[in-house]
Protein backbone atom coordinates (compact mmCIF):
# COMPACT_ATOMS: atom_id res chain seq x y z
CA UNK A 1 0.00 0.00 0.00
CA UNK A 2 2.92 2.32 0.83
CA UNK A 3 4.53 1.99 -2.25
CA UNK A 4 1.61 2.73 -4.64
CA UNK A 5 0.81 5.45 -2.30
CA UNK A 6 4.21 7.17 -2.93
CA UNK A 7 4.00 7.06 -6.51
CA UNK A 8 1.55 10.11 -7.32
CA UNK A 9 4.03 11.97 -4.50
CA UNK A 10 6.95 11.65 -7.22
CA UNK A 11 4.66 12.15 -9.95
CA UNK A 12 3.79 15.32 -8.49
CA UNK A 13 7.63 16.54 -7.50
CA UNK A 14 8.33 20.87 -7.84
CA UNK A 15 10.83 21.55 -9.58
CA UNK A 16 12.81 24.94 -11.20
CA UNK A 17 12.47 24.64 -14.90
CA UNK A 18 12.40 27.53 -17.77
CA UNK A 19 9.40 26.95 -19.88
CA UNK A 20 11.19 25.58 -22.41
CA UNK A 21 12.72 23.39 -20.26
CA UNK A 22 8.86 22.35 -18.94
CA UNK A 23 7.85 22.21 -22.39
CA UNK A 24 10.49 19.78 -23.93
CA UNK A 25 10.27 17.25 -20.65
CA UNK A 26 6.38 17.73 -21.46
CA UNK A 27 6.71 16.60 -24.76
CA UNK A 28 8.68 13.75 -23.85
CA UNK A 29 6.21 12.40 -21.49
CA UNK A 30 3.80 12.17 -24.20
CA UNK A 31 5.82 10.01 -25.88
CA UNK A 32 7.24 12.42 -28.58
CA UNK A 33 10.82 12.15 -30.05
CA UNK A 34 11.11 13.78 -32.85
CA UNK A 35 10.13 17.49 -33.70
CA UNK A 36 10.49 19.16 -37.22
CA UNK A 37 11.25 22.68 -37.09
CA UNK A 38 12.61 25.77 -38.12
CA UNK A 39 14.70 27.57 -35.49
CA UNK A 40 14.45 31.37 -35.01
CA UNK A 41 15.19 34.47 -32.33
CA UNK A 42 11.66 34.06 -30.65
CA UNK A 43 12.26 30.59 -30.23
CA UNK A 44 16.12 30.55 -29.17
CA UNK A 45 15.59 29.92 -24.98
CA UNK A 46 13.52 26.76 -26.50
CA UNK A 47 15.86 25.10 -29.05
CA UNK A 48 18.16 25.68 -26.10
CA UNK A 49 16.95 23.86 -23.84
CA UNK A 50 15.90 21.04 -26.59
CA UNK A 51 20.38 20.96 -27.05
CA UNK A 52 20.82 20.64 -23.44
CA UNK A 53 18.76 18.15 -23.27
CA UNK A 54 20.11 15.99 -25.54
CA UNK A 55 23.87 16.80 -24.19
CA UNK A 56 22.29 15.96 -20.94
CA UNK A 57 22.32 12.43 -22.15
CA UNK A 58 22.89 9.30 -19.39
CA UNK A 59 20.22 7.31 -20.90
CA UNK A 60 17.29 9.35 -21.20
CA UNK A 61 15.37 9.68 -24.12
CA UNK A 62 15.68 13.01 -25.59
CA UNK A 63 13.32 14.84 -28.77
CA UNK A 64 15.26 14.38 -31.82
CA UNK A 65 15.15 17.76 -34.31
CA UNK A 66 14.90 17.61 -37.83
CA UNK A 67 15.52 21.15 -39.06
CA UNK A 68 14.04 21.85 -42.66
CA UNK A 69 14.59 24.60 -45.03
CA UNK A 70 11.16 26.59 -45.03
CA UNK A 71 8.16 26.62 -42.39
CA UNK A 72 6.44 24.78 -44.83
CA UNK A 73 8.62 21.81 -45.15
CA UNK A 74 8.71 21.55 -40.76
CA UNK A 75 4.70 21.63 -40.97
CA UNK A 76 4.08 19.32 -43.77
CA UNK A 77 6.75 16.75 -42.21
CA UNK A 78 4.69 16.67 -38.99
CA UNK A 79 1.58 15.99 -40.82
CA UNK A 80 3.48 12.75 -42.77
CA UNK A 81 4.82 11.17 -39.30
CA UNK A 82 1.19 12.12 -38.05
CA UNK A 83 -0.35 10.21 -40.59
CA UNK A 84 1.68 7.02 -40.93
CA UNK A 85 1.85 6.34 -37.02
CA UNK A 86 -1.75 7.67 -36.10
CA UNK A 87 0.54 9.29 -33.11
CA UNK A 88 0.54 13.23 -32.27
CA UNK A 89 3.85 14.94 -34.05
CA UNK A 90 5.01 18.13 -33.34
CA UNK A 91 6.54 21.17 -35.50
CA UNK A 92 8.08 24.38 -33.89
CA UNK A 93 8.53 27.61 -36.11
CA UNK A 94 8.43 31.62 -35.47
CA UNK A 95 5.64 33.49 -35.36
CA UNK A 96 4.37 36.02 -38.13
CA UNK A 97 5.56 34.48 -41.30
CA UNK A 98 6.75 31.28 -39.68
CA UNK A 99 3.34 30.58 -38.72
CA UNK A 100 2.49 32.25 -42.30
CA UNK A 101 3.94 30.09 -44.06
CA UNK A 102 3.69 26.25 -42.46
CA UNK A 103 -0.49 27.35 -42.38
CA UNK A 104 -1.45 25.35 -45.36
CA UNK A 105 0.06 22.37 -43.56
CA UNK A 106 -1.77 23.17 -40.79
CA UNK A 107 -4.84 23.42 -42.49
CA UNK A 108 -4.25 20.52 -44.06
CA UNK A 109 -3.56 18.23 -41.19
CA UNK A 110 -7.25 20.07 -39.92
CA UNK A 111 -9.00 18.45 -42.83
CA UNK A 112 -6.92 14.99 -42.59
CA UNK A 113 -7.88 14.74 -39.13
CA UNK A 114 -4.07 14.35 -37.98
CA UNK A 115 -2.60 14.88 -34.79
CA UNK A 116 -0.11 17.64 -35.35
CA UNK A 117 0.83 19.84 -32.53
CA UNK A 118 1.89 22.93 -33.73
CA UNK A 119 4.46 25.32 -31.76
CA UNK A 120 4.72 29.03 -32.30
CA UNK A 121 6.76 31.68 -30.85
CA UNK A 122 5.38 35.50 -29.87
CA UNK A 123 6.67 38.54 -29.90
CA UNK A 124 7.08 39.93 -26.17
CA UNK A 125 3.97 38.94 -23.70
CA UNK A 126 3.53 42.62 -22.54
CA UNK A 127 3.58 44.23 -26.00
CA UNK A 128 1.27 41.24 -27.74
CA UNK A 129 -1.91 43.39 -29.09
CA UNK A 130 -0.40 46.46 -28.73
CA UNK A 131 0.36 47.22 -32.49
CA UNK A 132 4.51 48.18 -31.44
CA UNK A 133 6.02 46.87 -34.67
CA UNK A 134 7.98 44.22 -33.14
CA UNK A 135 9.76 41.45 -35.15
CA UNK A 136 7.48 38.85 -36.71
CA UNK A 137 4.29 40.75 -35.00
CA UNK A 138 1.06 39.91 -36.99
CA UNK A 139 -2.40 41.27 -35.75
CA UNK A 140 -4.24 38.62 -33.60
CA UNK A 141 -1.96 35.67 -33.90
CA UNK A 142 -3.67 33.64 -31.46
CA UNK A 143 -6.81 34.25 -33.68
CA UNK A 144 -5.48 33.22 -36.78
CA UNK A 145 -4.12 30.39 -34.90
CA UNK A 146 -7.39 28.87 -33.71
CA UNK A 147 -9.30 28.69 -36.83
CA UNK A 148 -6.71 26.23 -38.38
CA UNK A 149 -6.41 23.81 -35.48
CA UNK A 150 -9.53 22.33 -33.03
CA UNK A 151 -7.80 23.41 -29.68
CA UNK A 152 -4.98 26.30 -28.80
CA UNK A 153 -3.14 27.98 -26.29
CA UNK A 154 -0.49 30.60 -25.19
CA UNK A 155 2.16 29.37 -22.64
CA UNK A 156 2.33 32.34 -20.23
CA UNK A 157 4.60 31.15 -17.46
CA UNK A 158 6.32 27.92 -16.74
CA UNK A 159 4.30 26.00 -14.34
CA UNK A 160 1.82 26.37 -17.22
CA UNK A 161 3.70 24.25 -19.90
CA UNK A 162 2.97 21.03 -18.50
CA UNK A 163 -0.79 21.04 -17.89
CA UNK A 164 -1.29 22.91 -21.24
CA UNK A 165 1.07 20.47 -23.27
CA UNK A 166 -1.64 17.93 -21.99
CA UNK A 167 -4.29 19.54 -22.83
CA UNK A 168 -3.45 19.94 -26.39
CA UNK A 169 -2.27 16.36 -26.44
CA UNK A 170 -5.70 15.66 -24.98
CA UNK A 171 -7.67 17.07 -27.89
CA UNK A 172 -6.10 15.20 -30.30
CA UNK A 173 -7.66 12.25 -29.30
CA UNK A 174 -11.24 13.35 -27.90
CA UNK A 175 -14.38 13.88 -30.38
CA UNK A 176 -12.79 14.36 -34.34
CA UNK A 177 -9.07 14.14 -34.14
CA UNK A 178 -7.27 16.89 -35.24
CA UNK A 179 -4.74 19.33 -34.77
CA UNK A 180 -3.91 21.85 -31.60
CA UNK A 181 -1.77 24.42 -30.93
CA UNK A 182 0.52 26.06 -28.17
CA UNK A 183 2.33 29.69 -28.70
CA UNK A 184 5.08 31.36 -25.87
CA UNK A 185 6.04 34.86 -26.01
CA UNK A 186 9.83 35.17 -26.98
CA UNK A 187 10.40 36.24 -23.27
CA UNK A 188 8.32 33.36 -21.53
CA UNK A 189 10.26 30.09 -22.94
CA UNK A 190 13.71 31.57 -20.67
CA UNK A 191 11.63 32.49 -17.63
CA UNK A 192 12.25 30.27 -14.31
CA UNK A 193 9.61 29.07 -11.62
CA UNK A 194 8.75 26.22 -9.80
CA UNK A 195 7.15 23.57 -12.68
CA UNK A 196 5.10 20.43 -11.33
CA UNK A 197 5.02 17.56 -13.97
CA UNK A 198 2.10 16.76 -15.52
CA UNK A 199 1.33 13.00 -16.75
CA UNK A 200 -0.78 12.35 -20.12
CA UNK A 201 -4.57 12.58 -19.61
CA UNK A 202 -6.71 10.38 -20.14
CA UNK A 203 -9.11 11.10 -23.34
CA UNK A 204 -12.51 9.49 -22.03
CA UNK A 205 -14.44 7.20 -24.59
CA UNK A 206 -17.21 8.29 -25.35
CA UNK A 207 -20.44 5.65 -24.37
CA UNK A 208 -21.94 3.74 -26.99
CA UNK A 209 -25.33 4.23 -27.50
CA UNK A 210 -26.37 0.70 -27.19
CA UNK A 211 -29.90 1.07 -28.58
CA UNK A 212 -28.40 2.75 -31.88
CA UNK A 213 -26.53 -0.36 -32.80
CA UNK A 214 -29.18 -2.71 -31.94
CA UNK A 215 -31.16 -0.19 -34.61
CA UNK A 216 -28.12 -0.52 -36.97
CA UNK A 217 -27.62 -4.55 -36.86
CA UNK A 218 -31.20 -4.71 -37.58
CA UNK A 219 -31.32 -1.93 -40.43
CA UNK A 220 -27.75 -3.91 -41.97
CA UNK A 221 -28.68 -6.95 -41.27
CA UNK A 222 -32.71 -7.30 -43.23
CA UNK A 223 -30.43 -5.12 -46.24
CA UNK A 224 -31.12 -6.79 -49.23
CA UNK A 225 -28.18 -4.44 -50.74
CA UNK A 226 -25.55 -3.10 -48.23
CA UNK A 227 -23.39 -1.28 -49.13
CA UNK A 228 -20.10 0.51 -46.94
CA UNK A 229 -18.11 3.36 -47.36
CA UNK A 230 -14.95 3.74 -45.27
CA UNK A 231 -13.36 7.24 -44.86
CA UNK A 232 -10.02 8.12 -43.00
CA UNK A 233 -11.81 7.68 -39.45
CA UNK A 234 -11.89 3.97 -40.57
CA UNK A 235 -8.50 3.75 -40.58
CA UNK A 236 -7.86 2.08 -37.37
CA UNK A 237 -11.18 -0.28 -37.93
CA UNK A 238 -9.95 -1.96 -40.91
CA UNK A 239 -10.40 -5.83 -38.86
CA UNK A 240 -13.83 -4.59 -38.14
CA UNK A 241 -14.50 -3.15 -41.85
CA UNK A 242 -13.26 -6.33 -43.44
CA UNK A 243 -15.22 -8.69 -40.43
CA UNK A 244 -18.86 -6.96 -41.73
CA UNK A 245 -17.92 -6.61 -45.34
CA UNK A 246 -18.19 -10.37 -45.40
CA UNK A 247 -20.72 -11.02 -42.48
CA UNK A 248 -22.93 -8.51 -45.13
CA UNK A 249 -21.41 -9.27 -48.59
CA UNK A 250 -21.17 -5.78 -48.61
CA UNK A 251 -18.77 -4.11 -50.67
CA UNK A 252 -16.35 -1.36 -49.34
CA UNK A 253 -16.14 2.00 -51.64
CA UNK A 254 -12.82 3.64 -50.48
CA UNK A 255 -11.31 6.73 -51.72
CA UNK A 256 -8.10 8.40 -51.04
CA UNK A 257 -8.68 8.35 -47.38
CA UNK A 258 -9.87 5.42 -46.98
CA UNK A 259 -7.88 3.46 -49.01
CA UNK A 260 -6.03 0.39 -47.14
CA UNK A 261 -9.38 -0.39 -44.82
CA UNK A 262 -10.17 -3.10 -46.73
CA UNK A 263 -7.27 -5.04 -48.58
CA UNK A 264 -7.74 -4.23 -52.09
CA UNK A 265 -7.69 -7.69 -53.37
CA UNK A 266 -10.74 -8.49 -51.60
CA UNK A 267 -13.16 -8.44 -54.39
CA UNK A 268 -15.23 -6.73 -52.09
CA UNK A 269 -12.90 -3.55 -52.62
CA UNK A 270 -14.64 -1.29 -54.84
CA UNK A 271 -13.18 1.84 -56.16
CA UNK A 272 -15.12 5.59 -57.01
CA UNK A 273 -16.39 4.80 -59.81
CA UNK A 274 -17.32 1.12 -59.31
CA UNK A 275 -18.91 2.40 -56.03
CA UNK A 276 -20.64 4.98 -58.33
CA UNK A 277 -22.46 1.97 -59.49
CA UNK A 278 -23.15 0.19 -55.99
CA UNK A 279 -24.67 3.48 -54.93
CA UNK A 280 -27.58 3.52 -57.30
CA UNK A 281 -28.31 -0.11 -56.43
CA UNK A 282 -28.20 0.11 -52.46
CA UNK A 283 -30.82 -0.07 -50.11
CA UNK A 284 -28.42 0.59 -46.59
CA UNK A 285 -25.23 2.24 -46.42
CA UNK A 286 -22.76 1.72 -43.76
CA UNK A 287 -20.90 5.19 -43.55
CA UNK A 288 -17.84 4.97 -41.36
CA UNK A 289 -15.57 8.11 -40.50
CA UNK A 290 -16.26 9.81 -43.90
CA UNK A 291 -17.90 12.98 -45.06
CA UNK A 292 -19.79 11.38 -47.75
CA UNK A 293 -18.91 14.39 -50.02
CA UNK A 294 -19.26 12.67 -53.16
CA UNK A 295 -22.44 10.26 -52.75
CA UNK A 296 -24.49 12.81 -50.94
CA UNK A 297 -23.38 15.85 -53.00
CA UNK A 298 -22.91 14.56 -56.37
CA UNK A 299 -24.59 10.89 -56.38
CA UNK A 300 -27.87 11.69 -54.56
CA UNK A 301 -30.11 10.54 -52.51
CA UNK A 302 -34.03 9.51 -51.85
CA UNK A 303 -36.11 7.82 -49.31
CA UNK A 304 -35.51 3.95 -50.72
CA UNK A 305 -31.72 4.36 -49.17
CA UNK A 306 -31.27 4.01 -45.37
CA UNK A 307 -27.93 5.62 -44.40
CA UNK A 308 -26.08 4.37 -40.93
CA UNK A 309 -23.34 6.54 -39.69
CA UNK A 310 -20.32 6.31 -37.40
CA UNK A 311 -18.34 9.35 -37.06
CA UNK A 312 -16.31 11.20 -33.95
CA UNK A 313 -17.72 14.02 -34.74
CA UNK A 314 -21.37 14.71 -32.94
CA UNK A 315 -21.92 17.08 -35.44
CA UNK A 316 -20.69 15.60 -39.08
CA UNK A 317 -23.73 13.21 -39.79
CA UNK A 318 -26.43 15.52 -40.49
CA UNK A 319 -24.26 18.33 -41.62
CA UNK A 320 -26.03 16.89 -45.59
CA UNK A 321 -28.24 14.93 -44.88
CA UNK A 322 -30.33 13.12 -41.66
CA UNK A 323 -29.07 9.52 -41.11
CA UNK A 324 -31.53 6.80 -39.82
CA UNK A 325 -29.24 6.00 -37.56
CA UNK A 326 -26.29 8.07 -36.13
CA UNK A 327 -23.40 6.30 -33.96
CA UNK A 328 -21.19 8.55 -32.10
CA UNK A 329 -17.69 7.71 -31.36
CA UNK A 330 -14.05 6.04 -32.29
CA UNK A 331 -14.78 3.96 -35.21
CA UNK A 332 -13.83 0.44 -34.09
CA UNK A 333 -15.30 -0.07 -30.72
CA UNK A 334 -18.43 0.67 -32.15
CA UNK A 335 -18.30 -1.37 -35.02
CA UNK A 336 -17.01 -4.51 -32.77
CA UNK A 337 -20.20 -3.60 -30.94
CA UNK A 338 -21.93 -3.96 -34.66
CA UNK A 339 -19.87 -7.34 -35.41
CA UNK A 340 -20.95 -9.07 -32.00
CA UNK A 341 -24.82 -7.70 -32.63
CA UNK A 342 -25.26 -8.52 -36.20
CA UNK A 343 -25.45 -12.02 -36.49
CA UNK A 344 -28.86 -12.10 -34.27
CA UNK A 345 -30.64 -10.22 -37.63
CA UNK A 346 -28.38 -10.62 -40.51
CA UNK A 347 -29.69 -12.50 -43.08
CA UNK A 348 -28.50 -14.94 -45.37
CA UNK A 349 -26.85 -13.95 -48.63
CA UNK A 350 -24.79 -15.04 -51.66
CA UNK A 351 -21.80 -14.19 -51.92
CA UNK A 352 -21.27 -11.02 -54.26
CA UNK A 353 -17.36 -12.64 -55.23
CA UNK A 354 -18.26 -13.32 -58.85
CA UNK A 355 -20.66 -10.49 -59.46
CA UNK A 356 -17.81 -8.02 -57.93
CA UNK A 357 -15.06 -9.59 -59.97
CA UNK A 358 -17.50 -8.81 -63.33
CA UNK A 359 -17.76 -5.31 -62.06
CA UNK A 360 -14.13 -4.58 -61.45
CA UNK A 361 -12.96 -6.14 -65.10
CA UNK A 362 -15.91 -4.16 -66.71
CA UNK A 363 -14.42 -0.84 -65.03
CA UNK A 364 -10.61 -1.84 -65.86
CA UNK A 365 -11.67 -2.01 -69.40
CA UNK A 366 -13.47 1.23 -69.53
CA UNK A 367 -10.17 3.27 -67.18
CA UNK A 368 -8.27 1.65 -70.04
CA UNK A 369 -8.06 5.21 -71.68
CA UNK A 370 -6.00 6.20 -68.66
CA UNK A 371 -3.14 3.45 -69.73
CA UNK A 372 -0.11 5.79 -69.54
CA UNK A 373 -0.77 6.62 -65.90
CA UNK A 374 -1.69 2.86 -65.20
CA UNK A 375 0.93 1.23 -66.31
CA UNK A 376 3.61 3.67 -64.37
CA UNK A 377 1.32 2.86 -60.99
CA UNK A 378 1.48 -1.08 -61.76
CA UNK A 379 5.36 -0.40 -62.08
CA UNK A 380 5.88 1.59 -58.74
CA UNK A 381 3.08 -1.18 -57.38
CA UNK A 382 5.12 -4.23 -58.48
CA UNK A 383 8.67 -2.89 -57.01
CA UNK A 384 6.84 -1.18 -53.35
CA UNK A 385 6.27 -4.01 -50.86
CA UNK A 386 2.54 -4.56 -49.52
CA UNK A 387 3.90 -2.61 -45.97
CA UNK A 388 5.48 0.20 -48.26
CA UNK A 389 3.93 3.31 -48.57
CA UNK A 390 2.42 5.42 -51.33
CA UNK A 391 2.09 9.21 -51.51
CA UNK A 392 -0.40 10.75 -54.13
CA UNK A 393 -0.15 14.78 -55.24
CA UNK A 394 -2.24 16.63 -57.23
CA UNK A 395 -0.93 15.89 -60.31
CA UNK A 396 -2.23 13.40 -63.44
CA UNK A 397 -1.11 10.39 -61.89
CA UNK A 398 -1.71 11.01 -58.77
CA UNK A 399 -5.37 11.62 -59.84
CA UNK A 400 -5.31 8.12 -61.24
CA UNK A 401 -3.63 6.58 -58.61
CA UNK A 402 -7.02 7.50 -56.12
CA UNK A 403 -8.91 4.92 -58.47
CA UNK A 404 -6.72 2.10 -59.53
CA UNK A 405 -3.24 2.23 -57.26
CA UNK A 406 -3.80 -1.04 -55.10
CA UNK A 407 -3.72 -0.62 -51.18
CA UNK A 408 -3.20 -3.92 -49.11
CA UNK A 409 -2.63 -2.27 -45.59
CA UNK A 410 -4.53 1.08 -43.43
CA UNK A 411 -2.54 3.95 -43.51
CA UNK A 412 -0.17 3.00 -46.37
CA UNK A 413 -1.83 5.32 -48.92
CA UNK A 414 -1.65 9.40 -48.36
CA UNK A 415 -3.91 11.56 -49.94
CA UNK A 416 -4.52 15.28 -48.87
CA UNK A 417 -8.52 14.58 -47.97
CA UNK A 418 -10.44 17.59 -49.28
CA UNK A 419 -7.85 20.39 -49.37
CA UNK A 420 -6.22 18.82 -51.86
CA UNK A 421 -3.05 21.59 -52.10
CA UNK A 422 -0.79 21.48 -54.58
CA UNK A 423 2.74 20.73 -53.89
CA UNK A 424 1.56 18.81 -50.25
CA UNK A 425 3.27 16.14 -51.47
CA UNK A 426 7.25 15.75 -51.28
CA UNK A 427 7.47 17.11 -47.49
CA UNK A 428 4.80 15.17 -46.42
CA UNK A 429 6.46 11.88 -47.85
CA UNK A 430 9.34 12.95 -46.07
CA UNK A 431 8.11 13.18 -42.93
CA UNK A 432 6.33 10.03 -43.66
CA UNK A 433 9.63 8.24 -44.35
CA UNK A 434 11.78 9.77 -41.38
CA UNK A 435 9.02 8.05 -38.98
CA UNK A 436 8.44 5.21 -40.49
CA UNK A 437 12.57 4.50 -41.14
CA UNK A 438 11.54 0.71 -41.19
CA UNK A 439 9.32 0.32 -44.55
CA UNK A 440 10.25 2.27 -47.90
CA UNK A 441 8.20 5.41 -49.10
CA UNK A 442 7.39 6.41 -52.25
CA UNK A 443 6.29 9.90 -53.01
CA UNK A 444 4.63 10.49 -56.34
CA UNK A 445 4.89 14.08 -57.94
CA UNK A 446 4.79 16.52 -60.73
CA UNK A 447 6.98 19.14 -61.82
CA UNK A 448 4.77 21.65 -60.79
CA UNK A 449 3.93 20.38 -57.36
CA UNK A 450 7.28 19.21 -56.96
CA UNK A 451 9.06 22.68 -56.79
CA UNK A 452 6.51 23.44 -53.90
CA UNK A 453 9.14 21.94 -51.30
CA UNK A 454 11.97 20.63 -53.64
CA UNK A 455 14.30 22.49 -51.43
CA UNK A 456 13.87 19.88 -48.90
CA UNK A 457 16.05 17.53 -50.52
CA UNK A 458 18.94 19.32 -48.38
CA UNK A 459 16.78 18.21 -44.91
CA UNK A 460 17.03 14.40 -46.62
CA UNK A 461 20.00 14.29 -46.95
CA UNK A 462 21.44 16.28 -43.93
CA UNK A 463 18.96 13.60 -42.17
CA UNK A 464 19.72 10.49 -44.18
CA UNK A 465 15.93 10.19 -45.31
CA UNK A 466 15.55 7.72 -47.72
CA UNK A 467 12.44 8.90 -49.62
CA UNK A 468 11.99 7.83 -53.31
CA UNK A 469 10.15 10.13 -55.05
CA UNK A 470 9.36 10.38 -59.00
CA UNK A 471 8.54 13.51 -60.90
CA UNK A 472 6.04 13.13 -63.47
CA UNK A 473 7.68 16.30 -66.12
CA UNK A 474 5.49 17.71 -68.63
CA UNK A 475 6.50 21.13 -68.24
CA UNK A 476 3.54 22.29 -66.84
CA UNK A 477 0.71 22.80 -63.74
CA UNK A 478 -1.35 19.99 -65.98
CA UNK A 479 -4.33 19.72 -65.37
CA UNK A 480 -4.54 23.90 -65.39
CA UNK A 481 -3.20 23.38 -69.11
CA UNK A 482 -5.80 20.65 -69.81
CA UNK A 483 -8.76 22.80 -68.30
CA UNK A 484 -7.75 25.77 -70.68
CA UNK A 485 -7.63 23.55 -73.61
CA UNK A 486 -10.78 22.26 -73.10
CA UNK A 487 -13.39 24.93 -71.68
CA UNK A 488 -11.53 28.19 -72.26
CA UNK A 489 -11.41 27.80 -76.17
CA UNK A 490 -7.78 26.53 -76.00
CA UNK A 491 -6.41 30.07 -74.51
CA UNK A 492 -3.30 29.07 -72.08
CA UNK A 493 -2.41 31.58 -69.33
CA UNK A 494 0.30 30.84 -66.65
CA UNK A 495 -0.03 27.07 -66.91
CA UNK A 496 3.47 26.22 -68.71
CA UNK A 497 6.74 25.84 -66.87
CA UNK A 498 10.49 26.36 -67.08
CA UNK A 499 12.07 23.27 -65.08
CA UNK A 500 15.49 22.51 -63.99
CA UNK A 501 17.30 19.11 -64.96
CA UNK A 502 15.69 17.38 -62.16
CA UNK A 503 18.57 14.57 -62.32
CA UNK A 504 21.38 17.30 -62.03
CA UNK A 505 19.20 19.65 -59.48
CA UNK A 506 18.42 16.29 -56.80
CA UNK A 507 22.28 15.14 -57.19
CA UNK A 508 23.49 18.88 -56.85
CA UNK A 509 22.60 18.32 -53.15
CA UNK A 510 24.14 14.95 -53.25
CA UNK A 511 20.99 12.94 -53.92
CA UNK A 512 20.63 9.64 -55.69
CA UNK A 513 19.23 10.60 -59.35
CA UNK A 514 18.00 9.11 -62.81
CA UNK A 515 15.92 9.52 -65.87
CA UNK A 516 12.97 6.83 -66.59
CA UNK A 517 11.44 6.70 -70.06
CA UNK A 518 9.28 3.79 -69.48
CA UNK A 519 7.18 1.73 -66.88
CA UNK A 520 9.88 -1.15 -67.39
CA UNK A 521 12.97 1.59 -66.88
CA UNK A 522 11.14 2.60 -63.91
CA UNK A 523 10.86 -0.61 -62.21
CA UNK A 524 13.97 -1.30 -62.57
CA UNK A 525 15.35 2.66 -60.90
CA UNK A 526 12.85 1.66 -57.89
CA UNK A 527 14.57 -1.72 -57.44
CA UNK A 528 17.89 0.53 -57.31
CA UNK A 529 16.35 3.08 -54.70
CA UNK A 530 14.60 0.73 -52.76
CA UNK A 531 17.78 -1.11 -51.67
CA UNK A 532 19.79 2.52 -51.34
CA UNK A 533 18.48 3.31 -47.96
CA UNK A 534 20.96 6.41 -46.77
CA UNK A 535 19.77 8.93 -48.40
CA UNK A 536 17.25 10.30 -50.95
CA UNK A 537 16.22 9.45 -54.77
CA UNK A 538 14.67 11.38 -57.29
CA UNK A 539 13.27 9.70 -60.55
CA UNK A 540 12.22 11.79 -63.30
CA UNK A 541 9.79 10.46 -65.49
CA UNK A 542 9.12 12.99 -68.74
CA UNK A 543 5.72 12.71 -69.79
CA UNK A 544 3.49 14.50 -72.49
CA UNK A 545 -0.04 15.58 -71.68
CA UNK A 546 -1.31 12.43 -70.28
CA UNK A 547 -5.70 11.32 -70.12
CA UNK A 548 -8.44 13.15 -68.45
CA UNK A 549 -9.27 11.23 -65.20
CA UNK A 550 -12.33 12.98 -64.47
CA UNK A 551 -14.91 10.87 -66.02
CA UNK A 552 -14.19 8.74 -63.20
CA UNK A 553 -14.25 11.02 -60.55
CA UNK A 554 -17.05 14.06 -60.84
CA UNK A 555 -19.73 10.96 -62.23
CA UNK A 556 -23.80 12.09 -62.83
CA UNK A 557 -26.62 11.64 -60.09
CA UNK A 558 -27.89 8.34 -59.42
CA UNK A 559 -30.43 8.94 -56.92
CA UNK A 560 -32.84 11.36 -56.03
CA UNK A 561 -34.26 14.58 -58.46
Amino acid sequence: MSKSKGKPSEAKKTVRMTTGEATVASLLAHGLTSLYALPGVHNDEFFDSLARAAAGGNGVATIRTVHTRHEQGAAYMALGAAIVTGKPQAYCVVPGPGLLNSAAALLTAYGMNAPVLALFGQIPQDAIGRGLGYLHEVRDQAGIIARLVDWSARIRAPDEAPGLVAEAIRSMSVGRPGPAALECAIDVWGRCGPVTAQQPLPAPAPLIDEDAVECAAKRLGAAKRPLIVAGGGAQDASAEVTELAHMLQAPVISYRRGRGVLDDRDPLAANLPVGHELWAEADVVLAVGTHLHYPLQQWGIDRDLAIVRVDADAEEPARIAKPAVALIGLAQPILRRLVERLPAHNARRPSRSAEMQERHARMRKRMEKLAPQLAYLAAIRAELPEHGIFVDEVTQTGFASRLAFPVYRPRTYISPGYQDNLGYGFATALGAQDARRDVPVVAISGDGGFMFTASELATAMCHSIPLVTIVFADGAFGNVRRTQREHYGGRLIACELANPDFVAFAKSFGAAAERTKSPEQLRRALRRAFARRDGPTVIEVPVGALPSPWEFIHMKRVRGP
